[in-house]
């Protein structure tokens, strides 16, 4: 379950989409976070890039309809503040990448 959204199994397949907006910008975030919305989007992930952005997705739940996932790197920290905001649910990625050849 996202929020309200169940997904896998025999359910339906549902769209999901990121934002590209600094999501402790409420304002724009939210502003595409609707139209995604207008389009049909079903679920929306946001970035975490720091506490800040975590914090706003309380702001960001209060004017969507659709469940938010919060997309984290590396930091606990950042993910227990989603979890406060009321975040639906967490992508985490757990430690940097070395990327070699």
């Amino acid at each position: 379950m996202y929020g309200n959204v169940t997904i896998g199994g025999e359910d339906k397949v549902v769209i999901q989409s990121m934002t590209n907006t600094p999501t402790k910008d409420v304002e724009k975030t939210v502003k595409q976070i609707l139209a995604l919305e207008k389009a049909g989007c079903e679920i929306i992930r946001v970035a975490c890039l720091d506490i800040e952005d975590a914090k706003a997705i309380k702001q960001i739940k209060e004017k969507i309809h659709i469940p938010i996932v919060a997309d984290i790197h590396f930091d606990y920290k950042i993910a227990l503040e989603a979890i406060e905001s009321g975040v639906d649910k967490l992508r985490i990625n757990p430690r940097k990448h070395r990327w070699t050849r």
